[in-house]
């Protein structure tokens, strides 16, 4: 039974009323509350790549910037209750309304900031709660690094051992220069796994925001036996995800690679095109003071040299890797329906609504939970996120 849920969760509502939603059932995502609804959100997308590809030189070029934005065992039976805001389509089914109960808050442990050796490379990661407790692997999005967990450590850390590494080439982890070293999603996922096993991690769950998506999946087929779960937050595996435009903008990527396309792509590697780009633009402006600013200032702060930007475009350069590689990863899912929570970010204008429901191909026992927020929906909605996080992990099987 897959199952579905549309979650308003603005300030001042009463709690979500719970309902049953049956198999497979597809529930409209409204707007929420002055955020921009479907069209107007592809309207303001659009509208900024118009911006982009005058200055970039046309589509090709404009498609090729907003790459950048986009980026990517026994199934698990979940429970019956699935909440939906008031203003739910009237077709909704109505099912149970018991409200389904939140976790209890529980003390968290304290973060330490460490560093392993991988592959003759420093790799940096962030690491909450005890190490007998279940693991959950943290893996991060473009162009951010482990910062982007803060929060979700502190909420974690009481129940389970959490770790978030810094892929290499981004935050503190070791970053050897573009010129010697060519960066590729191949390239990180062999760090992450060789990370898991220099910290001695036989068993986790990964959770797979953007960048994260990619990564996670080939450290998941690296090693099916070690997967306990995925995590899924706005990160794509389905072509239907991807926008046509991001679909053009990352096939030119990958296929020229000139030094004016690498230009194009570096704009919004910028600061204007951090902060703006990566972090406000999904954000409603009476929401924006849900993101910390210090989101953009850490991604900035590792983004300071030409080095260290060019890190950067050529990972966008090699995203199309992941695009073909799509075919194998839904087979994977499919022959292993590792059981799935998909928490996603019903405003994100890049990592569209249609490639969360696409897992529910493939993982039909999926759960799917719509939040209002953003591409960086961690750092707007962390405590929803954390309560997903923590009942999907209490009904794993041992």
């Amino acid at each position: 039974m897959s199952r579905e849920e549309n979650v308003d969760g603005e300030p001042g509502r009463s709690a979500a009323r719970a309902r049953e939603v049956e198999p497979a059932r597809s529930v409209d995502m409204p707007a929420a509350n002055g955020a921009a609804g479907p069209t107007e959100a592809a309207a303001g997308r659009r509208s900024g790549l118009a911006r982009l590809g005058r200055a970039a030189g046309g589509l090709a070029s404009a498609a090729l910037v907003v790459a950048l934005v986009g980026c990517a065992g026994p199934s698990l039976a979940p429970s019956r209750h699935a909440a939906a805001p008031a203003d739910a389509p009237a077709d909704a089914p109505a099912g149970d309304r018991t409200p389904a109960a939140a976790p209890e808050a529980v003390w968290p442990e304290k973060t330490f900031y460490r560093t392993v050796e991988v592959r003759g490379r420093k790799i940096f990661y962030r690491e909450a709660g005890r190490p007998d407790r279940p693991a959950l692997l943290l893996l991060h999005g473009f162009p951010s690094s482990s910062h982007e967990y803060r929060e979700l450590l502190s909420l974690l850390s009481g129940r389970y051992r959490v770790v978030a590494p810094d892929y290499l080439g981004s935050g503190y982890s070791e970053r050897p220069s573009p010129s010697e070293v060519t960066y590729t999603f191949d390239l990180l996922a062999e760090h992450i796994t060789g990370f898991t096993e220099a910290l001695g991690l036989t068993r986790y769950v990964i959770y797979m925001h953007d960048f994260g998506g990619p990564v996670g999946l080939r450290v998941a087929l690296a090693h099916p036996e070690r997967l306990r779960g995925l995590i899924v937050q706005n990160a794509n595996a389905y072509v239907e995800g991807l926008s046509e435009a991001l679909r053009v903008g990352i096939r030119h990527a990958h296929e020229d690679r000139s030094p004016a396309s690498a230009a194009a792509v570096a704009q919004l590697v910028s600061a204007e095109g951090v902060k703006q780009e990566q972090y406000l633009r999904h954000v409603p402006v009476a929401h924006r003071d849900r993101v910390s600013p210090d989101a953009w200032t850490h991604d900035l702060a590792f983004l300071a040299t030409p080095e260290e930007r060019a890190i950067q475009v050529q990972l966008i350069q090699d995203y199309q890797t992941n695009v073909d590689r799509y075919p194998s990863w839904q087979a994977f899912l499919r022959a292993r329906k590792p059981p799935a929570l998909i928490v996603w970010g019903r405003n994100d204008a890049d990592f569209i609504s249609a490639g969360a429901k696409a897992y529910l191909r493939d993982l039909p026992a999926a759960e799917l939970h719509w939040l209002d927020a953003g591409h960086f929906a961690v750092e707007e909605r962390p405590v929803e996120i954390a309560q997903h996080i923590t009942r999907f992990m209490e009904r794993l099987p041992r």
